[in-house]
């Protein structure tokens, strides 16, 4: 059986399999019943994994064992291992979010909070900083100091990353607008986004910026995360972020930007 390989590491993505897996269920697929040896043979994967690995597409919803000897596996239809995938997911991400949520009240969490806080006093706030890789790590992150404003927000951006933003981080800035926190946002304004642009006036003071090209967002005069790359041509995946805490060079660049936000148009 010939599978590209391009279609396996679709599939490994798509339902989160290992290598060994997608190729076992392809081939059952291609056979519909087959044999732990005849799949052996046919997915190139060795015989002393082969039947864990079924045992495993089996626990996943991906295949049937059916009983007899030889003992056999029968494949199911894509379209049902998809449901059953989904239901799983499903599932797993309640029991995980139900096992999470009882850690608010738990002594587990106060440990790790007390770990954390008698850690962190060791640590010089020039050393509280690091890098992200991925888009959607960045946000997250970015979330994460949203949630920690107290004062002002600072963010400067491209065109489609006004877009991006108000998609990711909307709910975040409508509750820091409630706690009473100043926020203002600098973008090239173009047809493209002039809408969303409109939409965040909601929340944040929102001024056209045409002259420069950047990517930054400032908390508090303390935090800052930068970007290194332009997001216009580099894939998301590749985008990359800095993240330091320092009064030092968050004031300076706030102060920069003062000078610049007084030359900009309001949208």
């Amino acid at each position: 059986m010939i599978v590209r390989d391009e279609f396996l590491s679709r599939l490994r993505k798509i339902f989160d399999l290992n290598l060994y897996e997608v190729k076992v269920w392809t081939a059952l697929l291609s056979r519909g019943t087959s044999t732990a040896g005849e799949l052996s043979n046919i997915s190139d994967v060795p015989r002393s994994r082969t039947y864990d690995i079924l045992e495993s597409l089996e626990k996943k919803g991906f295949i049937v064992m059916k009983l007899g000897k030889p003992i056999k596996f029968v494949a199911l239809k894509p379209e049902e291992v998809v449901e059953r995938v989904k239901k799983n997911l499903v599932k797993y991400t309640q029991e995980r979010t139900k096992r999470l949520e009882t850690l608010k009240g738990d002594e587990v969490l106060t440990e790790l909070t007390e770990l954390f806080t008698k850690g962190i006093k060791f640590v010089e706030p020039s050393d509280l900083s690091g890098s992200l890789r991925g888009r959607q790590n960045l946000y997250n992150h970015l979330d994460m100091m949203l949630r920690d404003a107290e004062k002002t927000i600072t963010i400067v951006t491209t065109a489609e990353g006004l877009n991006r933003k108000f998609e990711a981080l909307m709910p975040a800035l409508e509750k820091c607008r409630k706690r009473g926190v100043k926020i203002r946002i600098a973008a090239p304004i173009n047809k493209n986004n002039i809408k969303v642009a409109k939409d965040l006036k909601s929340v944040a003071e929102v001024k056209d910026l045409q002259e420069i090209k950047a990517r930054f967002i400032i908390i508090d005069s303390t935090q800052i995360m930068f970007m290194l790359l332009d997001d216009e041509k580099f894939h998301p995946n590749y985008d990359i972020g800095v993240w330091i805490n320092t009064e030092f060079f968050s004031q300076a660049l706030e102060q920069m930007f003062e000078l610049a936000w007084k030359e900009m148009k309001k949208v």
